[in-house]
């Protein structure tokens, strides 16, 4: 197998291994055309049906629906490690004292360096939750655009005009625009409102962090009497296109509420074991049928790495305590990794005919997955980010072994490192603790 295999707008996919909806299935087939699954079945079914097009071989190979990175901030990536070992709210000490200092070329290259490692990770779409930069978000736009990655793209928008020219701006098909409010106190009620009413209205998403850390829940309750979800649905803001980020500390009350309102939750495991205060009680949201994804918040753009801190967050927060082992059993935390249900994109997350053709090949051939007695498990457990040998979005090979197959990623990582460097000595960040080389010291 080799990358030019994939040149065609047009190929026949003869793989060891389709994961699909209802599990991992041998003696399938997959035909990729323009961006998309042509035909999905049995591999005699579907070689005969396109006897012109030759047929690719993927021995020892999975292929797979990519990751769906349910909470992302492209313009953090030049000061990921800063935060390190930090509490929480370092957005007001971190990310928005960086963000402040990007400028047109620099926030095009964070984002499309953010894009680069989340592609490197699996990651074929991910939602931008939206940036402080003073930029306009073209530059945003443009890097992950230019890296291949599909983006639901947030935009901070304080007034209804700026939010609709943001919902109508866009033409590539990568891109996906999506309404972005940092925390519900950040507009008033009424334009909050009316930003609800305008992601229903063009099926947008509107993501918002709520219920993240003590500190925000106390200040809605010193401000409205109420919990950040819970005023949310007080002003009529919550609702299927609501996005919720974080969501860790939630009572029975608003557990209910997103159940009844349809609102989606992004579950991000990571952010809580290094900078929150609690682990979003997702077993216990699936069991009630709420609609959640699992997001990195920017942390590292791993999707192995992130289902298996999705399922072991929930054994060690609630599994432990109630003696539940198999804590979603491993297929939860995949299945809902490789959603776009909470995102707003209903064509991605599946190998079948119709959906958009955004996927990996993974390698089986490792001692991780050999011998291999329950896929999905392993996938969750012992899988690598090493072991994927293609990322395809779009139906177009975008990553091959790691790297950009149309583009210069080495190239990329240089300029980045001089920005990122310009950048940070340039911002006013406050951390409360010392690096790791100085406190070992």
């Amino acid at each position: 197998m080799r990358p030019d295999a994939f040149d065609d707008d047009e190929f026949l996919l003869l793989p060891e291994v389709v994961l699909l909806p209802g599990g991992p299935v041998r003696g399938w087939a997959a035909v990729v055309s323009h961006g998309e699954f042509a035909m999905v079945g049995e591999a005699d079914a579907v070689a005969a049906a396109h006897p012109g097009l030759r047929p690719v071989h993927l021995d020892r190979h999975l292929l797979m629906p990519g990751f769906v990175d349910a909470h992302h901030h492209l313009t953090q990536t030049f000061g990921k490690a800063l935060a390190f070992g930090e509490p929480s709210e370092i957005f007001r000490r971190i990310w928005v004292p960086l963000e402040q200092q990007l400028t047109e070329e620099s926030a095009h290259v964070a984002a499309k360096l953010a894009a680069f490692e989340s592609l490197r990770g699996g990651f074929t779409t991910v939602a931008e939750a939206g940036t402080r930069a003073p930029v306009d978000l073209a530059s945003v736009a443009q890097g992950v655009d230019e890296a291949g990655l599909r983006c639901v793209l947030g935009a901070v928008c304080e007034d209804p005009e700026s939010a609709e020219r943001h919902l109508n701006r866009w033409d590539s098909p990568l891109l996906h625009p999506s309404l972005a409010i940092p925390t519900p106190g950040h507009v008033p009620d009424d334009v909050l409102r009316e930003l609800a009413q305008l992601c229903r209205d063009s099926a947008a998403v509107l993501q918002i962090h709520v219920n993240e850390h003590l500190a925000s829940v106390e200040r809605s309750l010193e401000q409205h009497g109420l919990r950040p979800l819970e005023h949310l649905d007080e002003i009529g803001a919550l609702g299927p296109q609501t996005l919720g980020a974080h969501a860790t500390l939630l009572t029975p009350g608003e557990i209910r509420l997103l159940a009844e309102t349809g609102a989606a939750i992004s579950y991000n495991p990571v952010a809580s074991a290094w900078k929150g205060n609690a682990v979003a009680p997702a077993t216990l949201l699936s069991a009630l049928g709420v609609r959640f994804g699992i997001g990195t918040d920017g942390t590292r753009g791993d999707g192995f790495r992130l289902v298996d801190a999705a399922e072991f967050a929930q054994r060690i927060a609630s599994g432990l305590a109630t003696g539940d082992s198999s804590c979603g059993g491993g297929w939860t935390w995949l299945q809902r990794a490789i959603s776009g249900d909470a995102v707003g994109l209903d064509r991605i997350g599946r190998i079948e005919t119709g959906c958009l053709a955004d996927f990996l090949l993974v390698d089986l051939d490792v001692p991780e997955l050999r011998p291999s007695w329950d896929l999905p498990w392993e996938l969750v457990r012992l899988a690598n980010r090493d072991q994927i040998t293609a990322v395809f979005v779009g139906g177009r090979l975008r990553l091959w072994r790691g790297w950009p197959v149309d583009w210069d990623g080495r190239e990329l990582l240089e300029r980045g490192e001089e920005l990122a460097r310009e950048v940070v000595a340039a911002a006013p960040l406050h951390r409360v603790h010392p690096r790791s080389t100085e406190v070992r010291a």
